[in-house]
């Protein structure tokens, strides 16, 4: 716990009121309310989904809430831009690291607030503000090196470095360890308990409780897009937390379908790649869905991807239907019985410009168009199949498929691989950014899937659809699995607890 005074200052230096912001249908943020004070660290929870990411953006100007009030000093605010947010004193430090490699640190730290001798940039004094800076920071590193020589935990110092070369009154750390190591985060939060004991207001983000424990004063918990708790770190522990993050029953919106489990059609042993997973070991049978939960970087979708071709593992085997199998390409994947939903629909599931009967047809075109020559009254044909069992809402099979709603392009990709009759469907987060009702419909078809004697492998951030539609699940934590727990023993519980360090 921080070492900071407990005792809350009397009024705090911003505060953000029944805050709410939509995309489209979506809520992202409901009823948001959050309170920050100068000389203290607030560390703000929740799930993947929970709010979070549009809050910080809201309070940096990139988004604009469509209610609500923001006050900074007591007095209400409109965040223009991040050019603006600096001016008022709120400065992010991003996940990302947003430096210019090929720029000098003292270059980076100045980029929008570089010092000028009339029209001219004043480069002497912009190098002795930097190396000033440094020096209030405890670094070693010098201002004038490069940033693509600086570690990844150096990029985050010289975000910070950045913030103060204005009057940073409020600084928020956006997931800022998520890449870094141990050491490297140690030495992160020996400077923020600097700047907060300077004063500085700080919002921490971060899905461990280790370091929430270590750095906080005060928590905010959110869940979906509503602030749901609050209080002092002093007066909490672990476990309120993480109740407070999952409280929710699973509900009619996920329709699973009772089935019967049939043989193995997937098994992975020791499967593993640098940098991204390691020693993972799992089967699916028929019949079954099998969910894979985990927190940002925990290294699901690159998994996924290596099951599908996309990368290859470094060791490890997979066989499919009993038998080991070499799947050195998307191709080889689909030619065993494997179809990929990935992540990104947009990007990388379809191809928006296309219409419904061209996407449908990708992955199809060797009964299409036997001879290379695609029948365009097969291609509607099948694309009319698709949209019938899946309902999706279209004009008909030649509507482009980035004029329909998110929920609909996702049923597209989805029926893409089902026209392939695969066996073994992965899906990676299948409903991220869809409204709740084409999410009902997203789990119909999964669930009917499965019931028909093949195979789901579904990665999801959100706990109440991973309890609500898997059989099994297995909880990965930064590359490797940490529980694989049947449906009957599931909790959101004990679920996030074992993809946490509660």
């Amino acid at each position: 716990m921080s070492a900071a005074i407990q005792q809350a200052p009397a009024q705090p230096i911003l505060t953000l009121a029944q805050v709410k912001k939509s995309f489209g249908g979506a809520h992202a943020l409901r009823d948001a309310n959050l309170d920050l004070y100068p000389g203290q660290v607030t560390a703000l929870i929740g799930e993947n989904g929970a709010g979070k990411s549009t809050l910080v953006k809201i309070l940096c100007g990139i988004h604009q809430p469509d209610g609500g009030e923001l006050t900074l000093d007591g007095r209400s605010i409109r965040v223009r831009d991040p050019e603006h947010a600096r001016q008022l004193g709120i400065n992010v430090v991003h996940q990302e690291c947003v430096v210019f490699d090929n720029l000098t640190v003292a270059e980076n730290i100045f980029v929008s607030n570089r010092p000028k001798n009339g029209r001219f940039i004043a480069w002497r004094e912009m190098r002795t503000r930097a190396a000033e800076i440094l020096r209030q920071l405890d670094v070693s590193f010098s201002p004038d090196m490069l940033a693509g020589q600086l570690s990844v935990a150096q990029k985050h110092i010289v975000q910070i470095a950045r913030a103060l070369t204005s009057e940073a009154r409020v600084l928020i750390l956006d997931e800022p360890t998520a890449a870094l190591s141990h050491r490297e985060a140690e030495d992160l939060f020996r400077i923020a308990r600097r700047l907060r004991d300077a004063g500085c207001a700080l919002l921490f983000i971060s899905h461990k409780f280790e370091e929430i424990f270590s750095l906080a004063d005060r928590y905010v918990v959110f869940r979906d897009g509503a602030s749901v708790g609050n209080g002092m770190i002093a007066g909490t522990g672990s476990e309120q937390l993480i109740r407070m993050m999952v409280g929710r029953s699973v509900e009619q919106l996920f329709p699973k379908l009772e089935t019967t489990l049939g043989e193995e059609l997937l098994r992975v042993e020791s499967l593993s790649r640098a940098q991204e997973f390691d020693n993972i070991s799992f089967s699916v049978r028929q019949g079954e869905t099998l969910g894979i939960y985990g927190l940002v970087g925990a290294g699901r979708t690159e998994l996924a991807q290596c099951l599908f071709g996309l990368t290859a593992p470094d060791s490890g085997s997979i066989q499919v239907g009993g038998k080991p199998v070499s799947i050195a390409n998307p191709a080889d994947a689909v030619r065993h019985g494997l179809a990929y939903v990935p992540e990104d629909r947009q990007q990388q599931g379809a191809i928006l410009p296309f219409s419904i009967a061209a996407n449908v047809s990708l992955t199809n075109l060797n009964s299409l168009a036997p001879r290379g020559i695609c029948s365009r009254q097969r291609e509607s044909a099948l694309a009319n199949h698709w949209i019938s069992a899946l309902g999706i809402k279209a004009t008909g099979p030649e509507q482009n498929v980035g004029d329909l709603s998110g929920g609909n392009q996702q049923k597209v990709v989805i029926a893409k691989w089902l026209a392939r009759s695969p066996k073994v469907l992965i899906l990676d987060e299948p409903t991220k950014g869809i409204d709740v009702g084409a999410k009902s419909a997203v789990h119909a078809v999964t669930s009917a899937f499965a019931q028909r004697g093949n195979a789901v492998v579904m990665i999801s951030s959100e706990l109440p659809e991973i309890l609500g539609m898997s059989d099994r699940i297995l909880v990965m934590r930064r590359g490797r699995v940490r529980a694989l727990l049947d449906r009957s023993e599931a909790t959101a519980e004990n679920v996030v607890q074992a993809a946490t360090d509660a």
